[in-house]
């Protein structure tokens, strides 16, 4: 493995580790950084799939409490049965679209322009989300109902489009629908955990021929540093939200995205766009 090749996993799996669960689009900025360090073709695919899987369960192991919890619980308890039921309904709509349109969206909407674009609406939408008049009526996600759940796993199918954030989507969704903040953001990182292990699964399957010994070096790489990072996102995510609100997450993606679009239209063929020919 050449030390390039080395330092973008790691670059890479920094990304995943710090933006997965932020409000912020993974996707968005995997796309971007991505491309400006040159990382593409076939292994980046299955390299993604595996720094995306290295991101859930770091969530994984920062809440195996409350998994282990659920799971001595669910035959006996009925607040563990309706936190799994719930999680169940609020995964059900991505699936189902997922299956549907994936290949559909990874062909036409995986593109620095369309992240761009959604970074900077999704920051709007964060900003009046905030703004608006909070009716909490589930202060944690035990006292969430199943319509909360299907409203919030709705609201997960836009972050199909990349830019937007998954975690994002669900979060500002939640505070939307009633769900107190850290209800909100709790119940973002449980839902992504069925959420993000099926489309690994999935696509690990899809993709599998792309998977080769050789590159094994790389994937280690971007595996434990995407963990790593994905567990100190989480715990500062959980911290900050108990003292402020997202509005600062809301102006770095406009900012953000507008950087984007700035570096796409300057003609020095920045991001992946052709130099513009000078006449």
């Amino acid at each position: 493995m050449e030390w390039w090749t080395a330092f973008q996993a790691f670059i890479l799996g920094v990304v995943e580790g710090l933006t997965e669960f932020l409000p912020i689009s993974s996707t968005g900025h995997q796309i971007i950084v991505a491309d400006l360090i040159g990382f593409g073709g076939e292994r980046a695919k299955a390299f993604n799939i595996i720094i995306q899987l290295a991101a859930i369960l770091a969530v994984v192991w920062e809440f195996r409490g409350k998994i282990f919890q659920v799971v001595r619980d669910l035959p006996s308890q009925r607040q563990a049965q309706r936190f799994t039921a719930n999680l169940l309904i609020a995964f059900f709509p991505a699936v189902v679209l997922g299956v549907l349109f994936a290949d559909l969206i990874h062909e036409w909407l995986f593109n620095p322009i369309t992240v761009a674009l959604a970074l900077v609406v999704g920051g709007v939408v964060m900003l009046w989300a905030e703004r608006r008049k909070h009716v909490i009526r589930a202060e944690h996600v035990d006292d969430m109902t199943w319509k909360d759940a299907l409203k919030i796993g709705c609201a997960q199918c836009l972050a199909m489009i990349p830019g937007t954030s998954r975690s994002g989507a669900t979060i500002i969704g939640g505070l939307l629908f009633g769900l107190s903040r850290k209800a909100a953001t709790e119940f973002s990182f449980f839902l992504a955990m069925p959420t993000m292990v099926g489309a690994a699964v999935y696509s690990g399957y899809v993709y599998r021929d792309l998977f080769r010994p050789e590159d094994l070096p790389v994937f280690a790489v971007g595996f434990v540093t995407s963990f790593v990072f994905a567990m100190l996102a989480v715990r500062a995510l959980l911290k900050f939200i108990g003292n402020h609100s997202y509005a600062a997450f809301a102006w770095y993606r406009i900012a953000f995205g507008l950087l984007i679009l700035v570096l796409l239209f300057r003609p020095t063929g920045i991001l992946g766009r052709p130099e513009v020919e000078k006449v």
